[in-house]
């Protein structure tokens, strides 16, 4: 998350102040009219899903000391066999309680039904034969892996092996298989080093579990010499810094997160995609400055009518459950239009095809704007 956006998802609601507030009577719980879920991916393909623990026995945690090597938890998402696996919950109710009570505490919402968000992916799945492009997905700070699981569905229907990474301490919980579950202790306040700190640990994650893939059951599905990284907020920040650091993945996104490490001058494809009113050119100057250093193919897109939350799911999921300050119908283009220019952008410089959306403005969609700063 951008640290400068915390005021305005404050206001929002999207994001619990941290000031003691005066003593309510508390709310009685609701339980809402529907059970939430997720639109529909847009591929032909079913999805499967598998998660990874992972611990890197080279590095001590960065963030608690206490603690030991780095913990991983890793949602994987592949194209499926149709009609096997059982339906995949979309967090543990550990880690639902805990988010719930950092975005959304005066609502009363029973962690079950966060939990049991519907979702399309089947746990288990056999594999599909084949292999697929790799694409990362990392979070914005505060934000659990669940949140970008729209956009992993959706690219996995499309064809792609998404890894899904979980950063612990930086996510509202975190649970591990052992039954812990740990909360986030850099979201308050930001660490050494500030944001900067948090995309370079990230890219050391990513690089990690790139590394782990070798392993897993599913490893064949996999083609190594095809991987992408797409990161909302800090996630984006760190997309940027991985792709620096890590020559294996050859494309990136950047969804809304202000770059507060440096881009390195890079020749990777890059795709910049952030609201109209805070991603405009002259709007981030960490946006102007660093897209002089994307040498390779690049484009940089702003769409107007979203805020910061508008590219994961939370906004969908707010307005399903009834919490003020979303429109479904907005919540759910935000998302056909981030599934739409990732997915196309990933097509294009993953599997080679030519992908017209990203030409130039299309009367399909007015929202998106085509920035070409000089």
């Amino acid at each position: 998350m951008d640290i400068r956006s915390i005021p305005a998802l404050l206001a929002a609601g999207l994001l619990a102040a941290t000031a003691p507030a005066p003593a309510v009577p508390k709310p009685a719980v609701r339980t809402p009219a529907v059970q939430p879920e997720l639109p529909r991916p847009t591929g032909s393909r079913a999805v499967g899903r598998d998660t990874l623990y992972l611990v890197d026995k080279s590095r001590r945690d960065p963030w608690v000391a206490t603690a030991a090597a780095r913990e991983l938890m890793v949602s994987m998402y592949y194209p499926a066999k149709k009609g096997t696996g059982t339906a995949a919950p979309y967090m543990t109710v550990e880690e639902a309680k805990l988010l719930l009570q950092l975005k959304a505490p005066q609502a009363n919402i029973p962690a079950e039904v966060v939990k049991n968000v519907r979702t399309y992916a089947r746990q288990g799945a056999r594999p599909a034969a084949g292999r697929f492009p790799l694409v990362v997905l990392s979070p914005g700070l505060t934000l659990p892996r669940a949140t970008l699981t729209g956009l992993a569905e959706d690219l996995a229907s499309r064809g792609y092996v998404v890894a899904q990474v979980e950063h612990p301490y930086e996510s509202a919980g975190t649970s591990f298989p052992d039954g812990r579950t740990v909360a986030c202790v850099i979201c308050e306040k930001p660490p050494a080093g500030g944001p900067p700190a948090i995309a370079r640990s990230r890219a050391k994650d990513v690089s990690f579990v790139i590394d782990e893939l070798a392993s897993w059951r599913n490893a064949r599905m996999v083609d190594l010499k095809r991987i992408g990284m797409v990161g909302h907020s800090i996630g984006g920040n760190a997309a940027a810094t991985t792709m620096v650091a890590d020559r294996r993945v050859r494309a990136g996104v950047n969804m809304d997160g202000t770059f507060y490490a440096p881009v390195t001058p890079t020749k990777q494809a890059f795709l910049l995609l952030g609201t109209e009113s805070e991603h405009s050119p002259g709007k981030d100057e960490t946006w102007d400055r660093d897209w002089k250093s994307l040498h390779g193919w690049k484009r940089w897109l702003t769409v107007k009518n979203t805020d910061h939350a508008s590219f994961e799911d939370l906004p969908v999921l707010q307005a399903q459950l009834g919490l003020p300050g979303a429109s479904q119908a907005a919540a759910e283009r935000a998302m056909e239009i981030t599934r739409t220019y990732v997915g196309a952008f990933l097509d294009l410089q993953l599997k080679g095809r030519k992908q017209p959306v990203l030409d130039g403005p299309t009367k399909h969609d007015p929202e998106v704007v085509f920035q070409n700063p000089r």
